[in-house]
């Protein structure tokens, strides 16, 4: 039997653009032509010799054989991205300290932390899940590396914005379908302890439609806001990003709520100059953050 070798490049293009809703976006993303991008999927699909994409309405969605090409497209790319850092990386090691979001705390840092301990195995790296406040105020002091954090408006040196990420209502699993907060009561919040971006954000929607509102549950950290949520005693302002157990989104028109802003993540580093290490693991962490926001949003869609 004669195995087809799948071209890494063109197999790209189809795993961004399925990923990312768009092959113009994808092409935006890779830095090539749309008509390039489009050679690449016609390429990809006569080497698969399947229909890989099919048009629905304005766009393209996969398959059944695009939507197999697809789990297995990541897998490759990111075993060949694994590959090619290793061997160009061999060298890599040191101690880098990396900080987190709590959002992404559970969905980024195993993706990460296991891709390039494979990659590299003589790197050390400390890892912090915290607020928003506490990594900044660590990068800025010098005491982490890298941090992914919420863009607040502070003036940090050594950041750049690295996405933009729609924010929406959560509420519990079993909210009936016509659910609408009364309008004659305060809007039941669940948030966490200030000083607190999302909870700031919330209030200030509702202050702007003309609501009244109070906190019915505060929490120190997520956990506890999501089982609040689950258990019906508030709804809150959260990411489509791994959502907790037994939440769900709620459509603004749909349960009579205010629309919400998309927030934008900044990716800060300690200082200007950072060593190959830490500078390879803000790549990959960039990389990977793409996908899960890609994965996350296009299920708020």
């Amino acid at each position: 039997m004669r195995f087809t070798n799948l071209d890494m490049d063109a197999l790209r293009s189809f795993v961004t653009g399925m990923e990312l809703g768009s092959f113009t976006r994808a092409a935006d993303r890779l830095g090539r032509s749309t008509s390039a991008i489009s050679a690449q999927l016609k390429k990809i699909e006569e080497q698969a010799g399947v229909p890989l994409v099919r048009k629905s309405g304005r766009g393209l969605v996969p398959t059944a054989s695009g939507e197999q090409l697809l789990s297995y497209g990541r897998r490759i790319l990111e075993l060949n991205d694994e590959a090619v850092g290793a061997v160009k990386g061999a060298d890599l090691d040191g101690w880098v300290r990396l900080g987190l979001q709590e959002d992404f705390g559970d969905a980024l840092l195993p993706r990460v932390l296991g891709r390039f301990a494979r990659a590299h195995p003589r790197v050390s790296i400390e890892g912090r899940i915290a607020r928003n406040s506490e990594l900044i105020e660590k990068v800025t002091s010098g005491d982490l590396d890298l941090a992914i954090a919420w863009e607040g408006g502070e003036a940090v040196p050594f950041a750049r914005r690295i996405a933009e990420v729609p924010l929406c209502w959560l509420g519990a699993a079993d909210l009936e379908a016509d659910w609408r907060p009364d309008r004659e009561a305060p809007v039941a919040l669940a948030a966490l302890d200030a000083p607190c971006l999302f909870r700031t954000i919330a209030c200030d929607r509702l202050d702007r439609q003309g609501r009244s509102w109070r906190l019915s549950f505060v929490s120190p950290g997520l956990a506890g806001l999501g089982a609040a949520v689950s258990a019906g005693l508030g709804i809150s302002v959260r990411t489509p990003v791994g959502l907790p157990k037994g939440t769900r989104m709620l459509d603004p028109t749909a349960h009579d709520l205010p629309e919400l802003p998309s927030l934008g993540l900044m990716l800060h580093r300690g200082r200007k100059t950072l060593s190959p290490t830490a500078e390879h693991l803000a790549s990959v962490l960039c990389e990977t953050l793409a996908d899960i926001l890609a994965d996350g949003c296009r299920g708020a869609a």
